[in-house]
């Protein structure tokens, strides 16, 4: 049901995505932001990032294992229950000409409760080990989507048009200390990174088949794809821009 991911160094597999290929991806961007813009904030998430990138790696590779335990325990309690089961129906024995149809009716009912109850108690069983990989994979893609919004947040003020026509700023105008070809340097490693956020949530999809977890998955790429869509417009305009300088 889980393939495992493959983290070994050696010769790339263009059929999956690598885990280490990724990080390796987010280490020169971050190498690449802090040469071209030396303690700024987008530095800083860009190594929150990395962090992530890399507890993300453990991550997946714990939900790729499977958990004995789990599941010898989980076997064990589902014989004893069905032992149980069978035993109380071999020794039970019910006189059904005894019994009036309104009675045979409750009686009925009664197990029909209690093999629900049963059977409430064995599907909790053998879903432990993929919700308890199901919770562990929806926090780190939570962590992902907020790191998506916090690269968003960084880009917002980021307006290229200003260099189109003079502006009459207020105190509280954002400042834009960048020239053009920074300012596209900006976006495009804005860019890069939600690209990076959409790949690391890549990662859960391809190794945990899950639909909770490929609906969370599709979401983060959906919402990375739509906030790199409006940084590139950004970079369409400052393109515009630079040409006609």
């Amino acid at each position: 049901m889980i393939n495992p991911i493959s983290i070994n160094a050696g010769p790339i597999s263009y059929g999956t995505l690598e885990s280490e290929r990724v990080i390796e991806t987010i280490e020169k961007l971050k190498d690449r932001i802090n040469e071209r813009f030396p303690n700024s904030g987008l530095g800083r998430v860009c190594g929150e990032l990395l962090m992530t990138a890399k507890r993300s790696e453990e991550r997946i590779c714990w939900m790729a294992r499977p958990h004995y335990l789990i599941r010898v325990v989980t076997l064990i309690i589902i014989g004893l229950i069905l032992m149980v089961l069978i035993q109380a129906l071999l020794s039970m024995s019910v006189p059904f000409e005894r019994y009036q149809f309104s009675e045979f009716i409750q009686v009925l009912e009664a197990g029909l409760n209690i093999l629900i109850l049963i059977g409430g108690t064995i599907f909790f069983f053998a879903t432990l080990e993929i919700r308890r990989k199901r919770a562990r994979a929806l926090r780190e893609i939570h962590v992902l989507r907020s790191l998506a919004h916090i690269v968003d947040m960084h880009q917002l003020t980021k307006d290229p048009e200003r260099f189109f026509k003079k502006r009459v700023l207020t105190p509280s105008s954002p400042q834009l200390n960048l020239t053009p070809f920074q300012l596209n340097r900006y976006l495009d490693y804005c860019s890069e990174m939600l690209s990076l956020i959409g790949k690391l949530a890549a990662l859960y999809a391809q190794n945990m088949e899950d639909p909770v977890v490929l609906d969370a998955v599709t979401r983060i790429e959906s919402l990375t794809a739509s906030l790199a869509h409006k940084i590139w417009q950004k970079i369409m305009i400052l393109d515009q821009f630079i040409e006609r300088e």
